[in-house]
């Protein structure tokens, strides 16, 4: 049975100025998240509800910023932005599939 290999990041670089976590990924992907975005789809049950449909729309995060990144074990990273928003776990494939849906 083949192993599936997944992108891997190898750079995560937060950018208070521009807003936007610049993150490089092993198969030459690289993308700039606002952190807008990162907020407004955090993969939190308070933004994404616990079930289908329940999705809540998060509005005026224009400005917020990233506060801190904590590592969970090697498949993701927990962001606390400065409004409080503290509990949105961003494994590497959501924030990989996050940045393939920017334009």
């Amino acid at each position: 049975m083949p192993v599936e290999t997944r992108p891997w990041p190898e750079l995560l670089r937060f950018s208070r100025q521009n807003r936007a976590l610049d993150i490089n990924f092993d198969d030459g992907k690289r993308f700039s998240i606002p952190f807008e975005t990162l907020r407004t789809e955090s993969p939190s049950a308070e933004v994404q509800g616990h079930g289908p449909g329940e999705k809540k729309t998060v509005t005026g995060k224009e400005h917020v910023q990233v506060t801190a990144a904590d590592p969970v074990g090697r498949y993701a990273v927990r962001l606390t932005f400065d409004d409080g928003h503290d509990s949105g776990i961003f494994t590497w494939d959501y924030l990989y599939a996050l940045g393939e849906s920017r334009p």
